[in-house]
Order: structure tokens, then C-alpha cells, then sequence
């Protein structure tokens, strides 16, 4: 924090720059920091259409190649497992992920294991169910939050996060009414006698 407020400071920069030393008492490193101006300097801010540049440009690579390969060993042939861990697949990409491990035994790349060669075709339609029921709930979720684009997606977290905040006042609230206002009344109280 204190590297990039000095260099973000064309005056802390130039001293710096010509004496090597930094004002620790400068207002340059006092905490009124913009944090999130900093953090967007360091880390872009990710749209849509960069993820799907990124799928783009990822599918068929030789990184997916290598990521389906690994997968696949670590797995030891247990595609369920294989189709959650490799990047930007659903169960329309499986038969393309098939074929590119299929490629790999014949070549003598990876070793062929019984789990993936002997896959029933039961297992195999239970896994494309799973992830089409998964679509449908994700989709209708979707509806009922009214969620359409990205800005959507910000509105609802923004509510969400308001949400909670009154939630927290009001519990706050309701133990203030409970605790707070319970003033303490000095002496002893009396222990009531017993008949004789």
C-alpha cells in the first residue's frame, strides 16, 4: 500500500525518484486511500465478453489439451469427474472430450483406464440428466430473481446486501430495546422469610 501510494504521488514519486527516501509522514501515505481505484490498477475488471474471449480462444488449445490430459489422469478415467474440472465444457462438449482421450491412449500419452474405456451408457445418461436439470433450475432461478443481463445481477446484489444490513439493525435494535434501557437498582433484594 504504501509502494503505491508513494508512486501514485507525482510529488512522493519525484522525491523518490531523486533521494531514494520516502516521507513517512507525507500525505500521500495517511489511510485516506481510494482501495478500489488501486485494486482496478492491479486487476481489470472481468465482463462477459472477456470470459467468452477466453473460451474462445481456450477451446482447443493446446492449455485445454494438456488440462483434459491431467484431468484424466487425476481421475484416473472418471469422466463425471473430468467434465467438472476442465474449463468451459458442458455435456455438449463431452463427446469432443471423448475423442481427445480416446486419441491420447491410442497414442501411448495416457494410460487407458477401465473406468473410462468400460463407461456404461446408464452412467453416461445419468451425467447428461444431471447437468440438463441443473440448466432448467439454474434457468428458472434465474426467472423468478428476474435476473436478464448483468446490470440485473448487480441490482439484486445490491438489494440483497441492503437486505441484510436492515436485518442487522433490526436485530440490533431488538437487543438495545431488550439490554440497553434496563437501568440497575441499587441495593439487595430481599430474600423472602420463612414461615415458622
Amino acid at each position: 500500500g504504501k509502494a503505491y501510494a508513494v508512486l501514485s504521488d507525482a510529488e512522493q514519486r519525484a522525491v523518490y525518484d531523486e533521494q531514494g527516501t520516502v516521507d513517512e509522514e507525507g500525505e500521500a501515505l495517511r489511510g485516506e486511500r481510494d482501495w478500489q481505484e488501486y485494486w482496478r490498477l492491479l486487476f481489470k475488471k472481468i465482463t462477459v465478453k472477456d470470459i467468452e474471449d477466453f473460451e474462445k480462444s481456450y477451446k482447443d488449445s493446446e492449455e485445454e489439451l494438456a488440462d483434459i490430459k491431467a484431468a484424466y489422469m487425476d481421475f484416473e478415467g472418471d469422466m463425471d469427474r473430468i467434465m467438472d474440472s476442465v474449463l468451459c465444457v458442458d455435456y455438449t462438449d463431452e463427446p469432443r472430450i471423448r475423442k481427445i482421450i480416446e486419441k491420447a491412449i491410442d497414442d501411448g500419452e495416457v494410460p487407458s483406464y477401465k473406468c473410462f474405456v468400460k463407461e456404461s451408457k446408464q452412467k453416461r445418461t445419468a451425467r447428461k440428466r444431471r447437468v440438463e436439470k441443473e440448466a432448467r433450475e439454474a434457468e428458472k432461478t434465474k426467472e423468478e430473481l428476474g435476473l436478464g443481463d448483468e446490470d440485473d445481477l448487480k441490482a439484486l446484489i445490491q438489494r440483497r446486501k441492503e437486505d441484510r444490513k436492515k436485518e442487522m439493525d433490526d436485530f440490533l435494535s431488538q437487543l438495545e430495546a431488550k439490554y440497553g434501557n434496563k437501568g440497575k437498582k441499587g441495593g439487595k433484594k430481599a430474600t423472602p422469610k420463612k414461615g415458622k
